[in-house]
């Protein structure tokens, strides 16, 4: 998504080890219309998949799923992280690595609000090792439904997430809006998606 890279190239920062602070456009602060545009972008590449529900965790991925929510027509649920007193009756638990936080946290999902039979989307603010995304599809798997796809705003190429989806069997469409292929030293390399394939790698 050719306004999304310019952004991330304008206003990315390395901060080493592998970590892309975006706060001012995807993580912290949001622009609504270039929320609205990502949104837009990933409903055009799941447009011929029929999906009942997507799925995505709190925080930062809530604002790219709820506007490819809008975009589809079909409601979006989040993963909590901590469980609030109103979350009662069967849940889903998965536990998943933290990059910025250096801890596993729990990932909570209402079974009310995840049911058999339907087919899920995941959107995602990043695939980066892909064990967040690993566990929101093993929720999916719990909840007997059918993952037809993986959507994430920015990727990171260098860090094999894509391939460990595919290892553990995920054979569904992934989909990235911005691909970052190195953070060597200081640097970010940023590739639009489409230059190196993965924008519809099926």
């Amino acid at each position: 998504m050719k306004l999304l890279v310019e952004r991330i190239r304008s206003e990315g920062q390395n901060l080493g080890e592998g970590i892309l602070k975006i706060d001012s456009i995807l993580n912290h602060q949001i622009y609504p219309d270039l929320m609205l545009e990502m949104g837009k972008e990933m409903a055009r590449h799941f447009a011929g998949t029929q999906v009942d529900r997507i799925l995505t965790v709190e925080i930062s991925g809530i604002a790219p799923a709820l506007m490819t929510g809008l975009a589809m027509g079909v409601p979006v649920v989040y993963a909590r992280k901590i469980k609030p007193i109103t979350m009662a009756g069967p849940v889903f638990l998965e536990t998943a690595p933290s990059h910025t936080k250096g801890m596993e946290v729990n990932l909570l999902v209402s079974a009310e609000f995840l049911h058999a039979g339907e087919r899920i989307l995941i959107v995602d603010d990043f695939l980066a090792t892909g064990k967040t995304l690993l566990a929101m599809g093993r929720m999916v798997k719990s909840a007997r439904a059918q993952l037809v796809g993986i959507g994430a705003v920015v990727e990171k190429t260098f860090e094999g997430g894509r391939a460990i989806l595919r290892k553990a069997g995920y054979q569904c469409p992934i989909v990235s809006l911005a691909v970052i292929t190195s953070m060597e030293g200081n640097s970010i390399v940023v590739a639009e998606p489409s230059e190196i394939g993965l924008a519809a790698e099926h």
